[in-house]
């Protein structure tokens, strides 16, 4: 299936992305339905070029493959025509993660993201050997996920410069904020940027970002769009209003960990959600009652 979104091959997914919370049901199955309902929501009223199903916002550490199966396919069922739909196929076991991609692929989305494998402390060998691998499983374009924090393995720009020697190797979301490392692999490399860490957004895109992998997405799609769009034509003084503006946001959401308070915002919203997987835990009546202040702070009409 191919989106109606046009792909520059600068933005090979597009600008604005939302790492898509998977909906439930309140006794915790998946709600597939819901999960149409939202994906549409995003796309048709909150600017987004594309989402991606099944990165860690979407919980996918607990969300068994069958399950991942079928909210990809009712997700490009509702929205695959006009965005792009890029599954979180990556895991820490290299195997699993191509056969995640090749079922992904047989399904019709538009591209893969492939996360650093975590808990194992791959060497750079064996991340370069991990990403070449997925990326040679089937012909979509990858985004590599490069976030330390949760792999505890950064990719070092030697082996970003080495993977983007692949032609499936397109683009990286970043959640490492090493400024440093960034700049050096746009100026040796093709690769795509994407902020993938949300405080960050404004300073990625002003040194070469393209687009964002957002959770905040969820919220305030339309206003990352703006953003971007600022900084896209050098009005860095509207860019840093618009990002002033979102910092509440940001806050708020990430207070605790992301996926728990987005789901609390979109249940304050009326959009579906339900509740987290363990073990996770969903938020607090205390949480939910200072995430209402943040949102209100950053403009987000409840």
């Amino acid at each position: 299936m191919t989106p109606a979104t046009t792909t520059d091959p600068a933005r090979p997914f597009g600008r604005v992305l939302t790492a898509m919370v998977t909906p439930l049901a309140e006794d915790g199955t998946i709600d597939l339905s819901g999960a149409q309902q939202l994906a549409a929501h995003l796309v048709d009223r909150q600017s987004h070029d594309g989402l991606v199903v099944f990165g860690t916002t979407g919980e996918s550490p607990t969300i068994s493959d069958g399950e991942q199966h079928a909210v990809l396919e009712a997700v490009l069922d509702a929205v695959g025509d006009r965005a792009m739909v890029v599954a979180g196929v990556g895991t820490n076991d290299t195997a699993h993660s191509i056969e995640k991609a090749q079922s992904a692929a047989r399904l019709g989305v538009h591209g893969l993201l492939v996360v650093t494998p975590y808990y194992n402390k791959p060497p750079q060998a064996g991340l370069l050997r991990h990403f070449t691998a997925v990326a040679d499983s089937t012909d979509l374009p990858v985004m590599l996920y490069d976030i330390p924090p949760r792999s505890v393995v950064p990719i070092e720009v030697e082996t970003l410069v080495r993977a983007a020697e692949h032609p499936n190797i397109v683009a990286v979301k970043d959640a490492k904020g090493d400024f440093g490392a960034l700049m050096q692999t746009l100026a040796r490399t093709d690769l795509a940027y994407y902020s993938g860490e949300d405080m960050l957004n404004l300073p990625l895109l002003a040194v070469g970002a393209v687009g964002v992998v957002s959770v905040v997405g969820h919220l305030v799609g339309t206003r990352l769009a703006e953003l971007i769009a600022a900084v896209e034509a050098g009005d860095l003084a509207r860019a840093r209003e618009v990002n002033d503006e979102l910092l509440p946001v940001y806050t708020g959401i990430f207070r605790t960990q992301g996926t728990i308070m987005v789901k609390a915002a979109l249940r304050e919203l009326g959009l579906p959600s339900g509740p987290v997987r363990p073990p996770l835990v969903d938020a607090t009546e205390e949480q939910v009652a200072q995430l209402r202040v943040d949102l209100a702070a950053g403009g987000v009409v409840l």
